[in-house]
């Protein structure tokens, strides 16, 4: 590779410290609805993707994709770009990832109204949905009517996968009609953190 390549691969892929302090940013501003200080690792995010099924039909839906570590580690394991719904609350990461994914959707909405941000979008069942949203920032019966809503979207069996760096679970177990599974912590993700995977019962 010529040096000029070189400098142009450079130009199209800022250096994920840029992603770091774009979230720093947002976080100082907004930090409620910013889920963390710092993008997903990726560890945190290839083990986020792995519970996604590439050759099952149907979109891919991911929800606070931030500045798209998550989404890159679902196009490493096998999802087509144009498959992703990416649904980001912030302008400034919705420029981002319309920049760096161009065949994924991206819509600018909060995805805590999934139901109107998607109604009308998604032309049949989705098969996973992925979500790095700040749930403990929200009241129980938020997160609740979320993973509601995002199972009706979803294939039969389809998982709704969650990370959390909590000890407890994002959404209770006590959620009626709803398996949970939870991964061993990611101690490699700073901070720490653990996958959770919800499925209709």
């Amino acid at each position: 590779m010529m040096p000029s390549q070189s400098l142009r691969v450079l130009e199209k892929k800022p250096p994920r410290f840029d992603d770091e302090v774009r979230f720093i940013r947002s976080w100082l501003e907004k930090p409620l609805s910013t889920g963390a200080v710092t993008p997903s690792g990726r560890v945190l995010a290839r083990a986020m993707a792995r519970y996604v099924e590439p050759e099952l039909p149907g979109p891919v839906v991911e929800l606070g994709p931030g500045t798209g570590p998550v989404t890159e580690a679902l196009v490493a394991h096998g999802v087509d770009p144009a498959r992703l719904v990416l649904v980001e609350f912030n302008p400034t990461f919705c420029q981002l990832l319309r920049a760096r994914f161009p065949a994924a959707t991206v819509i600018q909405a909060d995805a805590y109204g999934l139901r109107r941000a998607l109604s009308t979008l998604l032309r049949q069942p989705a098969a996973a949905m992925v979500s790095g949203l700040p749930m403990f920032t929200k009241p129980v019966r938020t997160r609740v009517r979320l993973l509601r809503d995002a199972l009706a979207l979803l294939l039969p069996g389809a998982p709704f996968v969650q990370f959390t760096y909590a000890v407890v679970p994002p959404i209770p177990h006590s959620f009626a009609r709803v398996t949970a599974e939870a991964s061993e912590r990611i101690w490699m993700n700073l901070p720490p953190a653990r996958v959770w995977v919800y499925r209709k019962g």
